[in-house]
Formats: C-alpha cells, sequence, structure tokens
C-alpha cells in the first residue's frame, strides 16, 4: 500500500510539473508576441501629416502638379493643403486660403473634366 502510494505521489508530482511548465511555457509565448505586436501598435496608423504651415505665395500655383487634403479626423492634428510641386518637394498650406480654395477647385474641375 505505501508502495502504491509513493508511486501515485510521484506520477502527481511529475503530472503537476509538467503542467507548470507548460503553464510557464504559454505564459512565456504570450509575453513574447504580445512584445512582438506592441511596436506595431505603438505607431498606430502613421500618417505623413503636415504639422505646420508654409508661407506661400500665388506665384508658387504654376509649380503645382497635384494636391492632397488634410483632415484631423485621423492622426493628422491640423487641416492642411499637401502642394505637390513639379520638383516633387511637398508643401503645406492653410485651406483657408482663398487662392489656395480656388485653386483647388480649378484642379478639381480639370480633373474631372468639367472645364
Amino acid at each position: 500500500m505505501k508502495i502504491a502510494l509513493n508511486i501515485s505521489l510521484s506520477f502527481l508530482a511529475a503530472y503537476m510539473e509538467t503542467q507548470h511548465s507548460t503553464m510557464k511555457f504559454q505564459v512565456l509565448f504570450l509575453l513574447l508576441l504580445l512584445a512582438c505586436m506592441y511596436p506595431s501598435v505603438a505607431q498606430g496608423s502613421y500618417e505623413n501629416c503636415c504639422l505646420t504651415y508654409a508661407h506661400v505665395k500665388k506665384t508658387i500655383r504654376r509649380h503645382v502638379m497635384s494636391y492632397r487634403v488634410q483632415e484631423t479626423d485621423g492622426g493628422c492634428n491640423i487641416p492642411a493643403v499637401a502642394l505637390k510641386l513639379k520638383n516633387f518637394r511637398v508643401i503645406c498650406a492653410d485651406p483657408r486660403i482663398t487662392w489656395i480654395q480656388q485653386m483647388i477647385q480649378k484642379m478639381s474641375a480639370k480633373s474631372t473634366g468639367n472645364m
């Protein structure tokens, strides 16, 4: 009886140690997975945002190839119009400027063929 009890206890101890090792592995694996995912979550949806407005003169209109309107609903803090120039530079302009609004309307009309 004592031998059977001793065997049962040693089997139970081995079983518990296996379960404990498995649990340690699962926790370690979960922590490793979270650590790998953290950088991608921390970056979020990184966008190419205009952070400030450049002082833009009207004469730059002839150099503008395209534009992109930046809204504040995403990861960007200010509303802006990103103007892509012929030399591939991008300049951020205030969308409240009248001539910027007029330029956007003209470029939109040209792209839709309504002009």
